[in-house]
């Protein structure tokens, strides 16, 4: 699901960090499948067991009772005695809980290889340390308000950190440019979007396949006048929209290269100017509505200077 990731020299530390992760989730996916491997070898001799149990039942009614009990323990699991279990059933629940244990701390690195990926993005052009921290926070919060449910908004919280990651592609002079961009150069950072996109869009994973939907549509508008692909209104991914009032509202309350932060009463205007043009309707009167849950978010995660 994941590859590595070559950076310039430059970025090493991250790069190391990253490779590091990588290495360790690749270790994990091959314990996973060995493990799993194991169950099901676990599983096929439960089936013969119990295929030679139900022959011997047939010479020896005296099993019935027995087989019963078996057959009634597939259907109600539970019903049976810790002394009525086999060794062969023993060792199934030992390798099944195993499996659980494995397949968290799996979940557990993924999401941590996620937000390094896109610390990673958010360091190639120096913003502020919290940024994907605050993004994460300001997404759930407007996924609960607007009616996703709490594991899709998670799952949003844990993507949205991905939503830069394409600035690994994009040349230093053009993300550090202590300017306005020119003609040129902004539509060669637009690109950064389709190669976010790009690097994630093959996995068939959950967490992977929202970050790509993210990285890729984040700064579409919802009147149609955003890139990539000029998408507009509902067409645009909700998980995108809301990416898109989370990372805005942070970055303008930030300072960056090229800018010094907004004061707050500036970001408001311009969500309010905004409003059914650049963002979705909807989740401006969230934000809004629930200001003071941002607001707190934003001093939680503050950058320490």
């Amino acid at each position: 699901m994941f590859e590595k990731l070559y950076l310039k020299e430059q970025d090493n530390v991250e790069k190391t960090i990253y490779n590091r992760l990588y290495e360790e989730h690749k270790s994990l996916l091959k314990k996973y499948d060995k493990l799993n491997r194991r169950t099901h070898l676990i599983l096929r001799q439960g089936d013969r067991e119990f295929l030679k149990r139900l022959k011997t039942s047939a010479k020896h009614k005296r099993s019935n009772k027995r087989m019963s009990m078996i057959i009634k323990h597939s259907d109600n699991q539970g019903t049976k005695t810790l002394s009525e279990k086999t060794s062969l059933e023993l060792k199934l629940e030992e390798e099944l809980i195993k499996e659980k244990e494995l397949i968290k701390e799996i979940e557990n690195t993924q999401k941590e290889v996620v937000y390094t990926m896109g610390a990673i993005g958010e360091s190639r052009s120096k913003e502020t340390g919290n940024h994907v921290k605050r993004v994460a926070e300001y997404s759930k919060l407007f996924a609960i308000y607007y009616g996703l449910c709490e594991e899709e908004a998670e799952l949003l919280k844990q993507a949205s950190p991905m939503h830069d990651i394409g600035k690994v592609g994009i040349a230093d002079s053009i993300l550090n440019k202590p300017a306005k961009l020119t003609y040129e150069e902004f539509e060669k950072m637009k690109e950064h979007s389709a190669i976010g996109y790009d690097m994630l869009k093959h996995s068939n994973r959950p967490l992977m396949k929202t970050a790509s939907i993210v990285a890729h549509e984040h700064h579409e508008k919802f009147d149609g006048s955003g890139y990539p692909n000029g998408l507009k209104g509902y067409d645009i991914h909700i998980y995108a929209r809301i990416t898109a009032v989370a990372d805005v509202f942070d970055a303008l309350g930030s300072s960056r290269v090229y800018k010094e932060a907004w004061c707050d009463e500036d970001i408001f205007k311009l969500f309010k100017d905004e409003r059914d043009k650049h963002f979705d309707p909807k989740l401006i009167d969230i934000f809004f509505e629930n200001l003071e849950q941002f607001l707190n978010i934003r001093e939680r995660f503050k950058d320490i200077n």
